[in-house]
């Protein structure tokens, strides 16, 4: 595994996830994401620039595989969206969620320690 591809796929993926969260989820809390619609849609092309690179990275560390990216990519998303969410809108952390927020951070594990 290289691990310094494995860091820029994952630093990549932290980036597009939290652009992700405020292109989505943004226009809920803050006017300017609803008084420019535009703008926010177009985000999403420098957003599918930062996944597609995400990827790359974290498929080239695993030597090709890609079950190993989508798994991580996941994992990512589910713990960057729980925080967003609780810090940004002051959704509770609930049991339900804590328990999916461990399993996220297991899978994490599994792929980046478990050869």
């Amino acid at each position: 595994m290289d691990k310094e591809k494995l860091i820029i796929g994952i630093i990549f993926g932290v980036f597009a996830q939290i652009f992700t969260f405020l292109q989505l989820q943004g226009p809920i809390k803050y006017d300017w994401f609803k008084n420019h619609y535009w703008l926010v849609v177009l985000m999403g092309i420098p957003l599918s620039m930062l996944y597609m690179y995400s990827v790359k990275n974290m498929v080239g560390a695993y030597g090709g595989q890609m079950w190993p990216s989508r798994l991580i990519g996941f994992s990512i998303g589910a713990i960057v969206f729980s925080y967003l969410s609780w810090y940004l809108f002051n959704e509770p952390l609930t049991l339900k969620t804590i328990i999916c927020l461990f399993l996220a951070t297991l899978i994490l594990m599994v792929q980046i320690f478990i050869k």
